[in-house]
C-alpha cells in the first residue's frame, strides 16, 4: 500500500529570511522575507501590499520578485521533496542593489527560502 504525498506547506511558515550575496566580477544580492501559507492546490503568489523596496528603475521589481517566486516553486517541485504543492506564497520583504540585484540572483533567493522552508517542517529529504 502506498501513501499520499504530503501536503506543502502543512502549516503556515512564517518569516522565511534568505540573504543571498556573492561578491565577484558578477556579484549578485537578493534579499527575501516570505511566508508560506496552506492552499487549496497549486502554488498562488502575491507581494504584500504594504512592501516598498527602495530601487531604481523600480520597474525591475516586478521581475525580481517574479524569480523569486519561480525559484520557490521550482525548488518545491523537484521529485526528491516528494510533496504536493499546496501553497499562498506572499513576499513581506525585499531588498535589492543597483550592483548585483537580477533576477538570477533571486532566483537563487527563491531556491534558498524554499529549502529552508522545508527544513523548518523537518522534511526528511533534505
Amino acid at each position: 500500500m502506498t501513501s499520499a504525498l504530503p501536503r506543502f506547506p502543512p502549516y503556515p511558515i512564517r518569516g522565511v529570511c534568505v540573504l543571498h550575496q556573492k561578491q565577484n566580477c558578477a556579484p549578485h544580492f537578493a534579499e527575501i522575507e516570505v511566508d508560506f501559507e496552506p492552499a487549496a492546490e497549486g502554488f498562488a503568489f502575491e507581494v504584500a501590499q504594504e512592501l516598498t523596496v527602495e530601487y531604481e528603475p523600480a520597474e525591475d521589481l516586478p521581475r525580481f520578485f517574479a524569480a523569486a517566486a519561480a525559484g520557490i516553486e521550482e525548488q518545491l517541485s523537484l521529485p526528491e521533496h516528494a510533496v504536493v504543492i499546496a501553497t499562498r506564497l506572499v513576499l513581506r520583504h525585499a531588498r535589492a542593489d543597483t550592483f548585483g540585484s537580477h533576477e538570477l540572483a533571486f532566483k537563487i533567493a527563491g531556491y534558498l527560502a524554499a529549502r529552508k522552508a522545508l527544513e523548518r517542517t523537518g522534511h526528511p529529504r533534505l
